[in-house]
């Protein structure tokens, strides 16, 4: 079975983070949790109520990492999912991560990525002169880092498969699962 990793953190999205892992396992694959250490994350839900101009979050389902940013070989992985959430803004300075995020861009592996969840790849130089959606609260993270923001629910450049927020979740997932299983026949 071909290895998937997410990306996750303290504060990763429930929806963001548990819809895609499900329908990872659907299409064949196994999704491999990484975080900073291993240990068990307590993911959030996050909502933006009506009248509100801030996002509400509250606590989600808690996820287990498989394996540490620091222990992962690029190599082993078809795709990687950088979740949405609070986390991203806290694990993209990790020196292993950004190594993570490099080698899967280099390599031309089937990227995803959602809501917050940019803001990895474009800490780690990755985003220059690509399309990309994400939430509109990051827009600038992207955009200060070369990228071009897309208000779509699903955008493709390339290998890069990205939407806005778990909104989206039914419209990015499935070409990014499609580039994974191209990337799985074309192995084969």
């Amino acid at each position: 079975m071909h290895k998937v990793l997410i990306v996750v953190g303290d504060a990763s999205e429930t929806l963001d983070t548990l819809y895609p892992y499900y329908r990872l396992i659907e299409a064949g694959f196994q999704p491999v949790v990484t975080a900073p250490q291993k240990r068990e994350y307590q993911m959030v839900m996050h909502e933006v109520r009506p009248g509100w101009t801030i996002t509400r979050e509250w606590e989600g389902y808690r996820i287990d990492c498989d394996v540490p940013f620091s222990d992962v070989i690029v190599d082993e992985y078809a795709g990687i999912l950088f979740s949405g959430g609070r986390a991203p803004e806290y694990i993209r300075y990790d020196e292993d991560l950004v190594r993570i995020t490099r080698a899967f861009f280099d390599a031309d592996k089937p990227i995803a990525s959602v809501c917050h969840g940019v803001e990895i790849p474009a800490y780690a130089d990755c985003v220059r002169g690509r399309r990309m959606a994400t939430v509109a609260k990051c827009r600038f993270d992207l955009e200060v880092c070369g990228g071009i923001f897309v208000d779509e629910p699903c955008v493709i450049d390339g290998n890069l498969v990205s939407g806005r927020t778990f909104h989206d979740n039914g419209h990015y997932v499935g070409p990014w699962i499609q580039l994974l299983e191209a990337a799985r026949a074309g192995s084969a």
